[in-house]
């Protein structure tokens, strides 16, 4: 059910690719040696890049060690990685924190851009929750 979900948001990245502005993105904060930041990489790294979470907020990593000088603030300290946090404008709007998998992911990541990017993800993507 993920590759079919992947799909779905891959044609999701397509319809929506035009229709958004946002200068949002999505922070990886990791770690070397994070077992969990590795599995992200396997299991979500190739796909993030054709999805429409992806056309609204574009991936970038920074390592945990160099955090303070990624040029935007956080709301809080990030104590786990991976961490992933949605900035827009310089300013943290929302944080996921943790790896459990690419089941927990999508539907998580999808509702933290939706909410705070201002995007119709919601209406697009299917799959995730069921």
């Amino acid at each position: 059910m993920p590759h079919l979900f992947a799909k779905t948001l891959f044609a999701g990245a397509l319809a929506l690719a035009p229709l958004t502005a946002s200068a949002a993105e999505l922070v990886m904060v990791e770690q070397v040696g994070c077992a969990y930041c590795e599995m992200w990489h396997k299991q979500i790294g190739p796909i993030y890049p054709k999805t429409s979470v992806s056309a609204v907020a574009p991936l970038r990593s920074v390592q945990l060690t160099e955090i303070d000088d990624a040029g935007f603030d956080i709301a809080r300290p990030v104590v786990f990685t991976p961490t992933f946090l949605l900035v827009d404008d310089g300013q943290e709007l929302a944080r996921l924190e943790g790896y459990a998998g690419e089941d927990f992911f999508w539907p998580l990541v999808e509702k933290m851009v939706a909410e705070h990017a201002g995007s119709p993800l919601s209406d697009t993507a299917s799959g995730s929750g069921s």
